[in-house]
C-alpha cells in the first residue's frame, strides 16, 4: 500500500512506461550506445512513476538527474 502511495498502480504504469518506450523504438533509441538506451528506458520508467504515481515524490526526480548524469559524465 505505501509503495502504491508513490509509485501508482502496476498494471497502469506498466502501459505508462511501455508506451514511452515504444515511442523510443520508433525514434532510434536502438540506434544509440548501451548506456545511453538504458538510461533512457530507466528514465521513461521514472517518468511513468510521476504520471501515474506522486508526483512530488523527490526519489522519481533524484532519480532522472542521476541516469542523466551518468549518459553526461561518460561522454565527457
Amino acid at each position: 500500500n505505501e509503495r502504491q502511495k508513490t509509485h501508482g498502480d502496476y498494471t497502469t504504469h506498466a502501459l505508462i512506461s511501455q508506451s514511452l518506450k515504444e515511442v523510443m523504438r520508433d525514434h532510434g533509441v536502438n540506434e544509440l550506445a548501451p548506456t545511453q538506451t538504458e538510461a533512457l528506458e530507466m528514465i521513461a520508467h521514472k517518468i511513468a512513476r510521476i504520471l501515474n504515481g506522486n508526483p512530488n515524490h523527490h526519489d522519481h526526480w533524484h532519480d532522472i538527474a542521476g541516469y542523466a548524469t551518468l549518459v553526461a559524465d561518460g561522454l565527457e
